[in-house]
């Protein structure tokens, strides 16, 4: 993402930063689907993806991820993990964790004078929130899959939710 520390982060553009434990299966994945629906709906949104740990940092998504990305058109390959830190909370206006875990991590070491909306994915999912999205580190193709749609769900409640909040915000 084209975002630097210290920007001013403003209302004015949504700024989403997608979090898992690695960075390398299921954030990059919801920022390669968030970016290809913005583009497809003619949004103005800047995304970035990043891990609470450091294991994968410079690191190509998973294969299995790539793959499952290519399949539904999403091209994922030029995404390199990195980690959370503390300036994504200034320079994003949603930061949106995978699961119970990171979520609570992230507001272990958000600042308290953030102003970053920090959501679960899948709580923009009615009759989901509160539930994360399952790691597909550990299994097969099969899992990234189901990964992928319910990514692809939340990411369309979230930037949905996000285009009418502005458009309410504006009048």
């Amino acid at each position: 993402m084209d975002v630097t520390p210290g920007q001013d982060a403003g209302r004015a553009m949504a700024r989403v930063l997608f979090v898992c434990l690695g960075n390398i299966c299921r954030s990059p994945m919801a920022e390669g689907i968030a970016r290809d629906l913005a583009a497809a709906r003619g949004w103005s949104m800047a995304f970035d993806s990043a891990g609470t740990g450091d294991w994968h940092v410079g690191s190509p998504p998973d294969t299995r991820a790539q793959a499952t990305a290519l399949r539904n058109g999403v091209d994922i390959s030029m995404l390199r993990g990195r980690q959370v830190n503390p300036d994504d909370f200034d320079v994003f206006t949603h930061i949106v964790a995978m699961d119970g875990e990171n979520f609570q991590d992230l507001k272990d070491m958000r600042p308290s004078r953030s102003k970053a909306d920090l959501s679960l994915l899948l709580d923009h999912v009615p009759g989901r929130a509160g539930q994360g999205v399952t790691d597909p580190y550990f299994g097969g193709e099969d899992g990234f899959a189901v990964v992928w749609r319910d990514i692809g769900e939340g990411v369309d409640r979230l930037l949905s939710a996000i285009v009418n909040d502005q458009a309410a915000r504006r009048g």
